[in-house]
């Protein structure tokens, strides 16, 4: 068995063996100088957590996004990021229209509920146009053509809102009843993080029930593993993977909002970051698994909030805090080495893989 591994093993896949081998030991390694050097208080270790959970919080809504398009159509929709721009960008003008007459901070509630509806529902409009223009006609073609025309539907999004509402960076009107902290079990929260954290967890939980215990969601599931078999047994296929995209839309404006809520800004090109570490979040919690895509979406965020303090200022490197973007690409590179199947091990069949 040991030699039948070793024949198997080519010069690329030791090659990256010994990559990933040698970032983790610098992990470890910038991870231990920093921790002996006491450099940082428990208060603000807490406080990098309780960052990461919050932006890990947002990675995970628009994870989600990704995973469930996947797990239907076993492609990749890279325009997801722009889908998750457009409903803030949208809603942002409504938002405006709210604090100039008073009503955002009269009602903030209500106010912002609207606002979060607004977002909710364009970026869910954006999603099934791209869905219905871009993809559906391309169902049958090789998965490399899904892939061009989905980078290439992200750069129309882009700059077609570009067009629409200018290049400029839009401040969102600040919530008076957001301003200042709370302390929960001892840990400080300022009050956004608090509300962006138990939003999402509450848009994560009632998109598992929705997909473990409707009609819809079984339906869902039923696609994702044989669409031939789930037609023939009266399913709409079509309709199905259209709620998925709508579904996958909603969630992402309502990402857009808690990030504009953290942020405090939109432009039309704010999703392409996020973007791109949600999906390294799906790929980490295990691409095409709805549970995963939650876990590392929570992961990737307090790592990459971590990080920087942590392992990187450990090892000597220069404002550390400027390469933290690096981190969500490193991480991706390490469950790409050890372990392509996610966190929580997405099940390939040979079919699908």
């Amino acid at each position: 068995m040991k030699l039948t591994w070793l024949r198997r093993l080519s010069g690329t896949d030791l090659v990256m063996f010994i990559v990933g081998l040698t970032l983790l030991a610098a992990i470890v390694y910038g991870s231990i100088v920093i921790l002996l050097q006491g450099k940082y208080t428990l208060d603000q270790w807490e406080n990098l957590v309780v960052y990461g959970l919050t932006q890990g919080s947002i990675y995970a809504l628009i994870a989600l996004g990704y995973t469930l398009v996947y797990g239907i159509l076993r492609m990749i929709n890279f325009a997801h990021s722009e889908v998750f721009m457009a409903g803030p960008f949208t809603a942002f003008f409504v938002a405006r229209a709210f604090n100039t007459s008073g009503f955002l901070n009269a009602q903030p509630l209500l106010a912002m509920g609207l606002v979060s509806l607004v977002a909710m529902v364009v970026s869910m409009g954006v999603a099934l146009l791209v869905e219905r223009i871009a993809y559906r006609p391309l169902r049958a073609a090789p998965r490399l053509v899904s892939l061009i025309t989905a980078i290439g539907a992200s750069y129309v999004l882009q700059y077609v809102f570009r067009g629409l509402y200018g290049n400029g960076i839009e401040r969102y009107p600040e919530l008076n009843v957001l301003q200042g902290e709370v302390i929960l079990a001892g840990v400080r929260f300022l009050r956004t993080q608090v509300v962006v954290i138990i939003a999402a967890l509450l848009l994560m939980a009632a998109l598992y029930a929705f997909v473990q215990l409707t009609k819809v969601g079984k339906a869902m599931r039923a696609v994702s593993e044989d669409q031939e078999a789930a037609a023939l047994m009266g399913i709409n296929v079509d309709a199905i993977i259209a709620t998925t995209f709508a579904v996958g839309g909603a969630l992402a404006g309502a990402a857009g909002i808690l990030y504009a809520l953290i942020f405090g800004q939109v432009q039309f090109i704010m999703g392409f970051v996020p973007g791109i570490k949600a999906f390294t979040a799906a790929v980490l919690g295990g691409i095409g698994n709805v549970p995963g895509a939650m876990v590392g979406g929570l992961f990737l965020g307090v790592f990459e909030s971590v990080g920087p303090s942590l392992f990187l200022e450990g090892l000597g490197i220069p404002a550390p805090a400027q390469l933290k973007d690096v981190i969500a690409f490193t991480v991706l590179v390490l469950i790409l080495i050890f372990r392509p199947s996610g966190i929580l091990g997405e099940r390939l069949s040979t079919k699908k893989a």
